[in-house]
């Protein structure tokens, strides 16, 4: 099974990589450079869940896969995922696609219309959160980074139990689906949601983090099943 790994940004993308081995093989797609080490894949689409759906809908389109995975470092609702630990997600949120009114956020699902989350096939979120140590639960995307402690205390009140937010999630799964491939997100925690203090990231200790799961994770991977997971789900 080949396996689609979707980042924002190449040092994201060069992380994934490094946990393969050797030296991969550079692939060209629009507007994109797509790097090959065996079974996997893996593309820096851009930030933004625009950029990722339609990075991701162009690698679709270029070859057949079995899952999609969007990867990368993010922020964390601390305590629960402390820096450098790692998220798997349960639940893939569109955390600010809705209407904003008096009363309180809405979600465009209650304005009638599209889908707020995806799930990703379930025994394959406990198989990789066992390997990696990774904790399971939903993680946000958003348009926009928090940076303050009012719009982190405002997304748990609409989405509680979230665990981390990022920008692409959301945008990747959206393509997964119209190809009707799964998909899973895999997250280090390099900041905490909040008030934005970059002398508190830990970038390099979230990269590091990033390469050390996908060398457990590549394992897992490749020998899931997605006819397998409907059963064991």
């Amino acid at each position: 099974m080949r396996v689609l790994v979707v980042t924002a940004v190449p040092v994201e993308r060069d992380a994934v990589t490094r946990a393969f081995g050797g030296a991969p093989e550079s692939v060209a797609l629009p507007g994109a450079e797509l790097h090959r080490s065996g079974a996997f894949d893996v593309l820096a689409g851009g930030a933004g869940p625009a950029a990722a759906a339609a990075a991701t809908a162009f690698a679709l389109a270029s070859a057949p896969y079995g899952l999609v995975v969007s990867a990368g470092i993010g922020g964390a609702f601390t305590p629960l995922t402390p820096l450098g630990s790692l998220v798997v997600a349960s639940d893939i949120v569109a955390a600010d696609l809705g209407a904003d009114t008096p009363d309180g956020f809405l979600p465009v699902t209650a304005l009638g219309f599209g889908r707020d989350r995806f799930a990703p096939p379930p025994a394959l979120v406990r198989e990789v959160a066992a390997a990696t140590g990774a904790t399971a639960g939903p993680v946000l995307t958003v348009s926009t980074a928090t940076g303050t402690a009012e719009r982190a205390a405002a997304l748990l009140a609409a989405h509680p139990g979230a665990l981390a937010e990022a920008m692409e999630g959301f945008g990747v799964a959206e393509a997964a689906a119209r190809a009707e491939v799964p998909v899973l997100e895999l997250r280090a925690v390099s900041n905490a949601v909040g008030p934005r203090d970059r002398d508190a990231w830990r970038i390099g200790d979230a990269l590091a983090a990033l390469g050390d799961a996908f060398g457990k994770t590549a394992p897992v991977l490749e020998g899931w099943n997605r006819h397998d997971d409907r059963h064991r789900g």
